[in-house]
């Protein structure tokens, strides 16, 4: 029997070993001597931020023994931790190098920091630009002064929301102490403004209203109908009204506005609604012989 023959056991244990042996030699060399990008232990936070704020970093690699921070906009940094701050918005990629070998990025968002708002009390308040006393049936202006976008106007008569428009023009149908509310989209208050109505003529005297009072009565009306035409309202409602108290249902009465041409009633109304923000500044009625029907309308208008 030769050597190998008797001492096999103990051969084929020492190569086991010995195998073993070398290969955890092999990893500790591997964990020791032989690196790579996956054993860099640093960390860049956070990884979005905005123009002036604080980027924190830091490098805990054992196995290094020279470190360089690249921060992409031209500085650097051979610390193992500290902050760093960007002046401009963009994308950046953060670059940790070790031992000029081994390097390891971290992408950056930085966004420009915004421009902070003025307080809303630092906002110039709403105001409403219209006189303080007013006639009954008179075509009011009130004017929105404000760089809102959204107007809401109450004028305290019909208790419903009577124009959305910066530019409002309202008919007082009764005298009295009113009290003119505007909502915006810039005001957290409402605004109000006081208007008192005066009547359009004194109702206090026991005489009865001359002629002429009576015909200027029946021109404002007309003027007032009219104007909610030119405002938008109820079409129907207010030119049947019209037709039906004043012109004896002729649509084909005449209508003369200022220097323009002739024109019959319907088409006058029918061309109010689309042409915005007319006023109606006069209206004169002229009758038949009868008295009872108008035979022609002459109106003078601006915008």
């Amino acid at each position: 029997m030769n050597y190998f023959q008797k001492n096999r056991k103990n051969i084929i244990i020492g190569v086991i070993a010995t195998l073993l042996i070398a290969a955890l030699v092999a990893l500790w060399l591997q964990k020791k001597v032989i690196h790579s990008a996956d054993d860099i232990e640093g960390v860049v936070f956070p990884s979005s931020l905005s123009t002036g704020d604080t980027l924190s970093f830091q490098d805990k690699t054992e196995f290094a023994k020279f470190k360089k921070w690249d921060f992409g906009d031209g500085q650097t940094s051979d610390k193992s931790k500290g902050i760093h701050f960007y002046s401009k918005p963009g994308y950046y990629n953060v670059t940790l190098i070790i031992d000029n070998k081994y390097s390891k990025s971290f992408p950056i968002m930085v966004s420009a920091r915004g421009i902070p708002k003025p307080k809303d009390s630092a906002a110039v308040a709403t105001k409403i630009d219209a006189p303080t006393q007013v006639m009954q049936y008179e075509n009011v202006q009130f004017r929105a002064l404000s760089d809102a976008t959204n107007f809401t106007w109450r004028f305290g008569e019909t208790g419903k929301i009577d124009s959305k428009d910066k530019l409002a023009i309202y008919s007082f149908q009764k005298p009295g102490n009113y009290v003119v509310t505007l909502y915006t989209d810039k005001d957290l208050e409402p605004i109000q403004h006081n208007i008192l109505v005066n009547p359009a003529y004194n109702s206090m005297q026991d005489e009865e209203p001359t002629l002429d009072e009576m015909y200027a009565k029946k021109d404002n009306d007309f003027k007032y109908h009219l104007q909610k035409i030119a405002n938008g309202n109820s079409f129907n409602e207010h030119y049947n009204y019209l037709l039906r108290t004043y012109l004896c249902n002729n649509e084909n009465t005449i209508v003369k506005v200022a220097d323009s041409k002739v024109n019959n009633f319907y088409l006058y109304c029918a061309g109010l609604q689309f042409d915005k923000n007319i006023v109606i500044q006069t209206v004169k009625l002229n009758y038949d012989d009868g008295m009872t029907c108008v035979t022609k309308v002459d109106i003078n208008q601006s915008k």
